[in-house]
């Protein structure tokens, strides 16, 4: 609303989202006092991401998310990331050879990371890029809380991308994190699923400048290292 930057409170508030005045409980806003709920924030970027990923003939989950990311409507953070991941992974999956009606795996993928929320790395101690790996995992092999095998593996590509998430350390980036979120499903799929999506050589990102809290050379994708 006014550029100004987040101040994060340790307990929620009632606060009114300054574009739907819908009140919401958040642990969030900008030094004025302006709150944007996850809805609002992420709209125009999940209908980017939909299209984007039901056109993109790529295999290369990790080029998808960085042409996603140069759209205006996919901000620097925002729980926009925990839809594009699973969406990407999905989109790519599905090119490489995996069995998957997109469609209605990507719309089912908005459902389920339009429900995880902002903050939720801080606040909860589980990164939704993470989390978004798993249900891409989940959706992609068609599992529910009764399954195997596939139960199994949901949980444990979760927590593999997890890991590594918590390696890098923070304040959060969800650039950073997503690019780890994705890298670590591909090599998981590759595993246990014998599907191969395209990775690059090497990761680079390109929006270091816009991360008030980037790690830059502790981070593996900055560019200035």
């Amino acid at each position: 609303m006014c550029g100004k930057p987040l101040r994060y409170f340790e307990t929620e508030r009632e606060m009114a989202c300054s574009a739907c005045g819908k009140i919401f409980p958040s642990n969030a806003s900008c030094e004025d006092g302006h709150y944007i709920c996850d809805t609002c924030h992420a709209e125009r970027g999940v209908e980017v991401i939909l299209d984007y990923c039901q056109r993109s003939q790529s295999k290369n989950p990790i080029l998808m998310v960085q042409e996603m990311m140069d759209d205006p409507y996919i901000y620097m953070h925002g729980n926009e990331h925990h839809i594009m991941v699973g969406a990407a992974l999905l989109a790519a999956y599905r090119n490489a050879g995996g069995e998957l009606d997109l469609l209605p795996a990507l719309q089912e993928m908005k459902a389920r990371g339009g429900k995880y929320p902002g903050g939720s790395c801080g606040f909860w101690g589980c990164c939704g890029a993470a989390v978004s790996a798993g249900m891409f995992f989940s959706i992609a092999t068609g599992t529910t809380p009764l399954s195997g095998k596939s139960w199994g593996l949901a949980n444990r590509i979760t927590a593999e991308a997890l890991e590594r998430i918590g390696e890098a350390g923070g304040p959060r980036c969800c650039k950073r994190n997503s690019f780890t979120a994705v890298k670590t499903a591909a090599e998981f799929v590759k595993e246990h699923l014998s599907v191969e999506m395209e990775l690059p050589e090497q990761i680079q990102c390109r929006w270091s400048e816009e991360n008030r809290q980037c790690l830059r050379v502790r981070c593996p994708y900055y560019t200035g290292r």
